[in-house]
């Protein structure tokens, strides 16, 4: 199953290194302000998929920080037992 794994993951590279070879063609990105950047497409699409992961974490992160907190509280703070809640005088018959 490990070398499953390895020619999964190499046979990806070899395709992505190939993708990269057939597009080193330069693009003209036009930018805002009639400012352009000339660069091959492949680093164009790298450029962008780098900015997409980098906001997509920054929207996440304080999702993620605000869910660890909670997670840590729970564990710091033991759930109440039954027998221990401010219900149990009720819950305990009393003599008869």
């Amino acid at each position: 199953m490990k070398y499953l794994a390895w020619l999964l993951k190499a046979a990806i590279f070899f395709l992505v290194f190939a993708f990269a070879l057939n597009n080193q063609d330069d693009v003209r990105l036009n930018l805002l302000f009639g400012a352009y950047w000339h660069a091959p497409l492949v680093l164009v699409l790298l450029a962008a998929l780098t900015l997409g992961v980098f906001l997509g974490i920054a929207v996440m992160l304080p999702l993620w920080l605000r869910a660890r907190r909670q997670a840590q509280r729970a564990v710091a703070e033991p759930a109440p037992s039954p027998d221990t809640g401010p219900d149990a005088q009720d819950s305990v018959p009393h003599g008869i």
